[in-house]
Formats: structure tokens, C-alpha cells, sequence
């Protein structure tokens, strides 16, 4: 596997948050970034500081807490959220201003306010924080020629990175593909961050789109969580390079099922059970034919292996697509002997009871029918 210089940040605890009604308690926010830190995420944006005091308290005792990742604070285009961000001890500072037409004068500015914005408050970030990252906030609905010039203007301000923001997640990946092909072409020494939204399920897509077309950074959210349909989830990303592009992000993969379960918990936001990576039935199987595959090979109809993630090989699922082998096969597990014929007669019944429940049945259901049946 090709080892992939890419730089991840995390903003569960920032964006994440932002998704409606999702409210974490410093003791909640502390164990994501235990957990982050230790799945090796080298940078996490932290938390607004400038929100409120109680918000900058908790946020300086997550970046006084000995993590190894760097702490990054989110800020308005005002002085005072970087004052708010350096009193909370972050390690480095991001500044978001709005690029396109719509959000300039959503906020009663003009291009020219951006400008000069871009001047004004990267240097007086710069007299605080070793690393300053400029936000072109819904960069994916810019002008393109007033975009070179945000660009232009954070590059002669030395900024340190660059985030290039889908904000309302329109683009797909031809778009991002050729927008981020002509940024690292025409800046070629500047670092590209590319933050995705899934409003039109394109987030993970994009954003590996945007990875192998220049950008050096990605933004990325556990299990997506985020403002409407959510952001590029962390599990999806990496293990889509991982498995499909064959690049090694150099995380440990192996703690992002307990990662995306307690974010479910703590956000209070459920996943699908079809969730990709780490859903409940990401990889479980029912079909006869699937099921029959995967006892002789697991790689038959799988590319997930379980372990990759943290988790157990989930039991095969029983019910109206079910076949004879899967349920031999489990009952043998069991200490228990059937013939084939009587396995025939067992499945029929399965596939009924099935039918009627409109579901799948479970171990003590299947259990039950063979003691009735034998």
C-alpha cells in the first residue's frame, strides 16, 4: 500500500456540533478527542471560541489536555474570535470569510471588504499564532475570477493553508476534479484543504476526488456529522483510499468503529444500519447464494474485513433470501447436527415466518424453529 502525505482535520467537535439539535458535553468532547488522538488524526479543529466563555473554557481544556494533534479554533472574520482563540490556548487559528457573491452580501459586505479583511487579519493572526488558515467559505458558488484573487491576496499574506469550501454541497466530482487540478497548477506551493458537505451525497466522492487532484488537506467529520446532510465522513474517506486507491493515510483504522459509535450516542444521531464502514449491517449478509460464498471465502462478496475497523464479523442474517448452507452451517456452530433434508424442510419454515414478520429473524427465533421442526 502507497503511504499518502495527506493531511486530515478533523472538525467533529466543530462543524459536527453544528448539525441541528447536536449538543456535546465537555466530558463527551473529551472522549472524542481521546478517541481521535488515538486513531493518529493530526489536527482537529477544536470548537468556536469566540461563541461564548463557556465554549472558550471548554475548548481550553481540551488543548490543555496533553493530545498529541494540533488544536485548530474556528473564528469569524473579527479580531476578538482570534483574540478568543489565542486566550484559549490554540495551537493554530482558521479564519473564515465569504467568497461568493451571496455571502458577501448576506453579511452586508463587498468584495473589496474580503480584501482587505484577508490583509488586516491574517497579520494580526500572525503576530499570535505560528500557523494562520484562511477559509473561502462557499468557494464552490465564487466568481472564479474574484476566487484567484482571495487566493492571490492570502498567498502574499503568507497564510499557511488555504480551506476551499463546498459550503452547500454542490459540487460533484468533475467540478471539484478541475477546480482543484487548476489551483495546484497555478499554485503550486500553497496548501489546498478541501471541506465538503453531502447535501446531494457527493461529500466522500468529492472529497477523494479532491485528494487525488492536488489538495494536500481534507476536513472531515466522524460518521458525517454535520449542518443538514452532513460533512465528509472520516471512516468513509479514509478507507475508501485505503481500499479502492490502495494509499495508506497512516491512521489506525482499528479504533473507528468505537469512534463512529460513541459520536452516534453522544450526537444522539443515529446511523443507517446500511451505513457505509461502520453501519450495523455494513457487513452482514442474508442471500443464499452471498451467504454460501462468504462461509468458504470472506472475500467473495466482502472488502471490508472487520478487524480493519475494530469490530466483529456480524452474524449471518437469516430469513425470506436465506439458504440451506448459511443455516447448517450456523447451526452446526451451535453443537447442533442436521441433515441436509431436514435443513431443506428448517429453511421453509425460516422463510415463512420471515414473510409473515416482514424481517429478518434472529439466532434464539432460528433456534426455536429447529426445535420445533426435529
Amino acid at each position: 500500500m502507497k503511504p499518502l502525505a495527506l493531511h486530515i482535520v478533523d472538525t467533529t467537535l466543530r462543524d459536527g456540533e453544528q448539525a441541528p439539535g447536536v449538543v456535546f458535553s465537555l466530558q463527551e468532547k473529551l472522549k472524542i478527542a481521546e478517541m481521535l488522538d488515538k486513531t493518529g488524526v493530526p489536527e482537529i479543529e477544536i470548537g468556536m471560541p469566540g461563541m461564548s466563555e463557556r465554549e472558550a473554557s471548554d475548548i481550553r481544556m481540551l488543548c490543555n489536555a496533553g493530545f498529541r494533534f494540533k488544536s485548530l479554533g474556528w473564528c469569524r472574520a473579527k479580531k476578538k474570535d482570534i483574540d478568543a482563540a489565542c486566550n484559549a490556548h490554540c495551537q493554530r487559528v482558521h479564519i473564515s470569510l465569504p467568497v461568493s457573491d451571496q455571502h458577501i452580501h448576506l453579511l452586508g459586505k463587498s468584495r473589496s471588504w474580503v480584501l482587505n479583511s484577508i490583509e488586516s487579519l491574517t497579520q494580526y493572526a500572525r503576530d499570535r499564532f505560528e500557523f494562520v488558515s484562511i477559509g473561502a467559505q462557499d468557494a464552490s458558488r465564487a466568481d472564479s475570477s474574484f476566487l484567484n484573487d482571495f487566493i492571490s491576496a492570502a498567498k502574499f499574506n503568507e497564510v499557511s493553508r488555504i480551506r476551499i469550501a463546498d459550503t452547500v454541497g454542490i459540487m460533484n466530482p468533475y467540478t471539484v476534479a478541475r477546480l482543484f487540478r487548476k489551483l495546484s497548477s497555478d499554485y503550486p506551493e500553497m496548501i489546498f484543504e478541501f471541506h465538503g458537505h453531502n447535501d446531494l451525497g457527493m461529500a466522500t466522492a468529492n472529497a477523494l476526488t479532491a485528494v487525488t487532484s492536488g489538495a494536500k488537506a481534507v476536513s472531515v467529520t466522524v460518521n458525517g456529522l454535520g449542518e443538514r446532510a452532513g460533512n465528509t465522513p472520516l471512516e468513509e474517506l479514509v478507507m475508501a483510499l485505503q481500499l479502492s486507491m490502495n494509499y495508506d493515510c497512516g491512521l489506525n483504522t482499528a479504533y473507528f468503529s468505537e469512534l463512529s459509535a460513541f459520536v452516534e450516542k453522544a450526537s444522539g444521531r443515529n446511523n443507517s444500519v446500511a451505513k457505509p464502514i461502520t453501519g450495523e449491517m455494513a457487513m452482514c449478509h442474508e442471500s443464499g447464494i452471498h451467504t454460501s460464498s462468504i462461509i468458504k471465502n470472506p472475500d467473495s462478496y466482502q472488502i471490508l474485513k472487520p478487524d480493519m475497523i475494530g469490530t466483529q464479523q456480524p452474524a449471518l442474517v437469516f430469513g425470506k433470501h436465506s439458504g440451506s448452507h448459511a443455516l447448517i452451517s450456523f447451526l452446526h456452530q451451535k453443537g447442533v447436527q442436521i441433515t441436509k433434508d431436514d435443513g431443506m424442510r428448517m429453511l421453509q419454515q425460516v422463510k415463512h415466518i420471515s414473510i409473515e414478520k416482514k424481517r429478518s429473524l434472529n439466532e434464539s427465533e432460528i433456534l426455536n424453529i429447529y426445535q420445533s421442526i426435529i
